[in-house]
């Protein structure tokens, strides 16, 4: 079963995607907030990161560049999963390392599960 860490700070989805991923067969871990979200990555090795990048205390852009040079998790799939949708902020989250960047209002939760899946395998 792999491990997705889902870093969101929105109640209602949390909710959706926690159960969608949940149904998908993936253990499911949460953060909601940025300041956790490295140490607690250090500590369940996730096999996926669904990140969002407008959280509390630290933003997903640092979060990812962390992630990217932390040893032991700078190989870790991730996926932005945010509202920012600017051709910039696509642009500047995959070339901070992030496998996929995934635009909310575009996306189903079906949907996001495939996009997981493709970048998984």
């Amino acid at each position: 079963m792999k491990k997705v860490l889902l870093v969101e700070d929105d109640p209602f989805l949390i909710d959706i995607y926690s159960t969608k991923l949940g149904e998908s067969g993936f253990e499911v871990h949460l953060a909601k907030d940025g300041g956790a979200v490295l140490d607690f990555s250090k500590k369940i090795k996730p096999d996926i990161i669904i990140l969002d990048i407008v959280l509390p205390h630290i933003d997903g852009w640092q979060i990812l560049k962390q992630l990217r040079v932390e040893e032991g998790l700078k190989h870790t799939k991730i996926i932005i999963l945010s509202n920012l949708s600017q051709k910039e902020e696509v642009e500047k989250g995959l070339s901070l390392g992030a496998d996929k960047y995934l635009i909310k209002s575009d996306y189903t939760p079906t949907q996001v599960i495939d996009e997981i899946n493709k970048v998984s395998h």
